[in-house]
């Protein structure tokens, strides 16, 4: 019997969290312990863990204890606050927000492009914006073999990456259309409506007239590939497709 590890999913309940529980029971990852946690408004819920259900408890100061790995998908405030505390605890924390991807001392990971930079990690693991990931795969070993000059990308970006409220979303606003009933349409989770449309616009704008979403790609790639200066240019539109990037 190899060694078995006590994780725990942070943000649980969430699309993404429920997407992590599912692809851990998948793997048939070696589990000694599952801890489901998320707010104080989702404790006391169930989330689906192969063919059992795990029930959900509240993330706390003291929720890590024990805990091998940590799995954050929260947010990056969550992150912020909890994420240092499993730390100290002892915790490996891998985490899936905008928290800690260009801290010096954190390393930006995506196993197939930049493994050897695990070696180096203080107990907290970022990984790339969604976008980003998918990139940098394509990009690695064209760096390697020829160089890149430039990058030059544009990304199509369902609302799963907004979260279940979008999704949501996006499923009446397409059932007020069909029916014609468009015009009660009220856009909450964007700024305008999503379905049957396309919109050039994730994240907020800067000054600069790009936004947070396409900086993220910018800095991200230049950290994992080890190349501060790589002219990258980035646009990056929110699609009206429940799930999968492109």
């Amino acid at each position: 019997m190899g060694k078995k590890y006590s994780i725990a999913v942070v943000g649980a309940t969430g699309a993404v969290g429920r997407e992590m529980l599912a692809v851990l029971a998948e793997r048939n990852f070696p589990i000694a312990d599952l801890r489901a946690l998320a707010s104080h408004r989702s404790a006391g819920g169930l989330v689906d863990f192969g063919s059992r259900s795990v029930t959900v408890k509240e993330l706390a100061p003291d929720s890590f204890q024990g805990i091998d790995i940590a799995l954050f998908s929260a947010g990056a405030a969550v992150s912020k606050e909890f994420a240092p505390l499993a730390q100290r605890a002892g915790t490996i924390v891998v985490d899936n927000s905008s928290a800690f991807r260009m801290a010096s001392e954190v390393p930006l990971v995506v196993p197939e492009v930049n493994p050897q930079a695990l070696k180096n990690h203080k107990g907290i693991i970022a990984n790339p914006n969604c976008s980003t990931i998918q990139m940098v795969v394509v990009l690695k070993p064209l760096h390697d073999a020829a160089g890149i000059k430039r990058v030059v990308v544009s990304t199509y970006q369902s609302v799963s990456g907004t979260g279940k409220h979008a999704m949501d979303e996006l499923f009446e606003q397409c059932k007020l259309i069909v029916s014609l009933q468009g015009d009660k349409i009220k856009p909450e989770a964007y700024p305008h409506q999503i379905a049957f449309n396309c919109l050039p616009h994730i994240d907020e704008f800067l000054e600069n007239g790009y936004t947070k979403e396409e900086l993220k790609m910018i800095n991200e790639t230049r950290k994992i590939l080890g190349e501060a200066s790589l002219p990258i240019t980035a646009t990056t539109v929110r699609v009206p497709v429940f799930v999968s990037h492109s």
